[in-house]
């Protein structure tokens, strides 16, 4: 099983991976489990970073990687569907996570309550 984590998600578990839930972590435990980031958390993570919102580190993509973690790219069909969904939401890089795990059928991991309105699994962090 594959699952993808929301942006938030992901800086906690490389920061302060204690405010994951319950539910998450027994899914990250789970030797079959897969973990997925979305190139659009790296985009949003990278932006704030440089408007000097968010410490992040210089090597994150790597660091990713390092951590097992696989880096999802956003395609065309991500586009599209992201374009289409209902605004739920108007955070343009939620609305791609969201897009993203719909497209791939992957359960989000997320703690954003707003996500769940979409047509989505959620594991809640």
């Amino acid at each position: 099983m594959k699952v993808l984590l929301d942006t938030h998600v992901l800086l906690w578990a490389l920061a302060e991976p204690e405010r994951i839930g319950a539910e998450a972590v027994a899914a990250f435990r789970n030797s079959i489990t897969a973990t997925v980031v979305s190139a659009a958390s790296l985009w949003e993570i990278a932006i704030k970073r440089a408007a000097g919102k968010l410490l992040a580190p210089e090597d994150l993509p790597d660091r990713i990687l390092d951590l097992g973690h696989e880096i999802l790219p956003i395609k065309a069909a991500h586009a599209w569907r992201a374009g289409a969904l209902p605004m739920h939401h108007r955070d343009p890089f939620d609305r791609m996570i969201v897009a993203q795990a719909q497209v791939e059928n992957l359960p989000l991991v997320t703690h954003d309550a707003r996500l769940a309105q979409y047509d989505l699994r959620i594991l809640r962090a």
